[in-house]
């Protein structure tokens, strides 16, 4: 751990040596060393009873550093598995076990090596003075080392690293769990001493078979949210059959994982999201399905741990298509907003808001979803950064975040149109259409490179967008376009009741206004389009645009209107039930790695549903699920 310093000292090892490692001995070195500590230090400077050494570090007649050592800890997880003693062997043998507490080095310190150097040498030196003052040969030495910093002094003084902390503290009456993980060093001082205990070292994999044993009963437990259940269709005593479904759909991606440990940590992820725990946050997750001891493994699996995530996007899509791939789907595009009330999550910006319907403090993604007549899911998605993050006065913050320093800044236009452009280029997802709201859909650049695909869309626009009405040879044109919200109060646009789809509860029956018109180009009429008006409940208006060709049938358009909503219901499912809203990870990695397991909590629902539904209806996308979820046709 580094500190500050008033006086600076930057030069090569070579250069500062000699450097003198004291043990503390007299009064005012004591006081020297508190000091020191309790200036500079993170922790800071707390009495403690028991066995103590102090070391003070020297350099050009000055101290530049001071290390701290004690007993070691009572219980420690990871140390208990690395030395593979039983509870009696660690009541006669942990007095041989050290712990190195306190270790700095002065930040106005600025000499390569010198850490690692300085802890290299007390390690032999405390072996002795231990042995020398308190009768007892040290066997190991400990320490913990928050994970701000990434313990690279210790690695290259020989120290290992071999788990984590289960964040528990001790106090009088037994232990209190405070959540503050920290990683585990050791340092092996006497090479023979499992067989002087009289032990064998732990396997992980034992522990790890465990786990997966603890994980795969505590599901059932845990239990799903029942509006989940009842959407899949699945009666309250199938919730053992869910669970082993889930076992072998997470199979379908075993290979996306270099180790036990992930996979793991991946299963409990995902069920995390599909359980009924209130947040779903990594470290909830962790407590609720592996313990405490896991939290920061939890939470490192998303923001730090090697996984082959862009394979498990690839295999969900393909397996979405497997399910629902239909040459007649669309894909749509969406933005999602989630509110933060901090300032150091990766895009958090003030920006507007869909959630709250106002600028405010939040992260905006850009997101593809898949309907067909069968389904619907989501797809691929990107967090939207603002480009204020591109600016040196965030150079800091994006270093933080871990974002890529070949990120460049893109609209959400942008985003949007390569995100989808992956999808259509490989044909992976059959699509005939794309739908888009009317961010997207008011810009003709967008409308007009989904055109250049061979794409139909269907895109809903502002009312303010201008369009020129089509006229006949009798009829004169008009002199400029029209705002379509003035072409929707024309007489010539009549509203007729249609049924657009057969529902569980019934038809879904909406006004519905289909003509002909002009795009407005250079103030010029344009291509030729047609214009959908919805009326929705209370009198309000959307509306559509497509290219569609002029012979289409009206079922088709009819059909497309009811495949645009789909995303919305996918965001709804997602932060109401799956958590999609609920992570507290602030780095580029982990926002696109959580988003990947809301998408798969979704398709391993929507697999659940066709297998076991009950509901034999021939369109859900556009009948039954549509109702059965609670969406009214007004939301359209």
């Amino acid at each position: 751990m580094r500190s500050s310093a008033t006086e600076n000292l930057e030069c090569s090892l070579s250069e500062l040596k000699p450097v003198e490692i004291r043990l503390v001995e007299q009064q005012d070195e004591h006081e020297l060393w508190k000091q020191l500590i309790s200036r500079y230090h993170y922790l800071g400077y707390q009495p403690s009873r028991g066995r103590r050494l102090c070391y003070l570090v020297w350099a050009r007649n000055r101290p530049i550093g001071a290390i701290g050592w004690k007993s070691g800890s009572l219980k420690l997880g990871s140390r208990e598995w690395f030395i593979g003693w039983t509870v009696q062997q660690r009541k006669q043998y942990l007095p041989h076990i050290l712990n190195n507490d306190r270790f700095l080095i002065i930040e106005g310190v600025r000499v390569k090596n010198l850490a690692s150097h300085v802890l290299a040498r007390n390690v032999r030196m405390v072996s002795s003075d231990w042995e020398r003052r308190y009768g007892v040969k040290p066997y190991m030495l400990e320490t913990f080392v928050d994970p701000r910093w990434s313990g690279s002094s210790y690695r290259a003084a020989g120290w290992q690293h071999i788990g984590s902390t289960s964040g528990y503290e001790k106090l009088r009456g037994g232990y209190r769990y405070h959540g503050r993980i920290k990683e585990v060093y050791v340092y092996v001082v006497e090479p023979e001493f499992r067989r002087i205990i009289g032990c064998q070292r732990r396997s992980h994999l034992q522990e790890r078979s465990r786990r997966e044993e603890k994980l795969n009963m505590m599901i059932q437990k845990v239990g799903y949210d029942p509006d989940l259940i009842d959407w899949a269709g699945i009666e309250e005593d199938m919730v053992g059959q869910m669970a082993e479904e889930l076992v072998g759909f997470h199979q379908l991606f075993a290979d996306c994982f270099q180790r036990s440990e992930q996979r793991l940590l991946s299963q409990s992820y995902l069920r995390g999201l599909l359980s009924d725990i209130a947040h779903k946050t990594a470290e909830s997750i962790a407590l609720a399905f592996l313990g405490p001891e896991a939290v920061r493994c939890q939470q490192n699996f998303l923001s730090r741990y090697l996984w082959d995530d862009q394979k498990m996007l690839e295999r969900h899509q393909s397996l979405l298509a497997e399910a629902i791939g239909q040459v007649q789907g669309m894909l749509t595009v969406d933005s999602s907003e989630i509110p933060k009330k901090g300032k150091e999550s990766v895009g958090v910006a003030r920006q507007y808001c869909g959630n709250l319907g106002k600028t405010e403090n939040c992260q905006s993604g850009v997101f593809v979803g898949y309907t067909s007549g069968i389904g619907y899911g989501l797809v691929d998605s990107r967090l939207y950064v603002p480009q204020l993050w591109f600016t040196d006065s965030y150079a800091e913050r994006r270093k933080k975040c871990s974002i890529p320093e070949s990120l460049e800044f893109q609209s959400k236009i942008q985003i949007a149109l390569r995100l989808l452009q992956k999808q259509v280029r490989p044909g992976l997802l059959p699509s005939r259409w794309i739908g888009c709201d009317s961010f997207f859909g008011s810009d003709s650049g967008f409308r007009d490179t989904v055109d250049g695909w061979g794409k139909w869309y269907l895109a809903e626009i502002r009312s303010n967008i201008p369009l020129w009405p089509t006229v006949d040879a009798q009829q004169q044109r008009p002199e400029k376009a029209v705002a379509v919200a003035e072409i929707a109060k024309d007489p010539q646009s009549r509203f007729q009741q249609m049924i657009l789809a057969e529902g569980s509860k019934g038809p879904i029956v909406a006004e519905v206004s289909i003509q002909r018109v002009r795009d407005n180009r250079d103030r010029q009429p344009g291509q030729e389009l047609w214009l959908i008006i919805r009326r929705l409940d209370g009198g309000r208006l959307k509306y559509y645009l497509s290219n569609a060709p002029e012979q289409i049938e009206g079922e088709q358009l009819k059909g497309a209107l009811l495949m645009r909503w789909p995303i919305e219901q996918c965001f709804e499912d997602g932060k109401k039930y799956l958590g999609m809203d609920h992570y507290e990870h602030r780095s580029w990695q982990s926002w696109n790695r959580h988003m990947l397991y809301v998408f798969l909590a979704l398709l391993f629902l929507l697999r659940v549903r066709l297998k076991v539904k009950k509901n034999s209806d021939p369109d859900p996308a556009a009948g039954s699920e549509a109702s059965h979820r609670g969406v009214r046709a007004a939301t359209l």
